[in-house]
């Protein structure tokens, strides 16, 4: 991600506060699929040195939204109370993924579809919306996995569309960045 507002962007970060009676900062990196949320994460996540949780270890092909109270039951509930969280991630039709143990940190990244959720909010100390337009988002789901997966692709982003439409997240975060320039591919 390094660009002119990389620095502004950590530092506004670093800056954040966790919520009350809370230790970890946990930063959502949120955006409909395609749209650079995984770059910018994985960027964060070094320049923090913070573990990164990842939405989509919870969702499915199936299930693209719904999937958040696993989440916030094994996820944020667990460093509200500065216990390790502990889970399996989805295999999404793969072979079985290992257990994921995170202990308490000063930050931890929670990336993916729906990161800032409503439900989420009261755990975020900052939250990033990353916008990108349609096709570029789509193109670049197509180029990961592959043209036979438009018709997935497409019920993934009506799915995400009824998400924006009700909860509006890029209204409540404290950031939003344009997946197409502000990031890079």
């Amino acid at each position: 991600m390094p660009n002119p507002k990389a620095h502004q962007v950590v530092e506004a970060v670093r800056l954040s506060k966790a919520p009350a009676g809370m230790a970890t900062r946990i930063i959502a990196v949120d955006g409909p699929g395609g749209a650079g949320k995984s770059v910018l994460a994985s960027w964060l996540g070094r320049e923090l040195l913070a573990p990164i949780i990842h939405t989509d270890d919870f969702a499915s092909w199936d299930h693209p939204v719904d999937w958040w109270p696993t989440l916030l039951e094994k996820v944020l509930k667990p460093i509200a109370a500065g216990d390790p969280v502990h889970y399996v991630p989805t295999n999404w039709g793969g072979p079985e993924k290992d257990p994921i143990v995170i202990e308490a940190t000063d930050f931890v990244i929670l990336e993916g579809v729906t990161a800032s959720r409503e439900a989420f909010r009261p755990y975020l100390a900052y939250s990033i919306w990353v916008q990108t337009p349609r096709q570029v988002r789509l193109a670049r789901g197509l180029k990961r996995d592959g043209t036979l997966a438009r018709a997935t692709w497409s019920a993934w982003m009506e799915e995400e569309d009824r998400y924006v439409e009700r909860e509006r997240p890029a209204d409540h975060v404290d950031l939003v960045l344009q997946g197409d320039s502000d990031i890079g591919d």
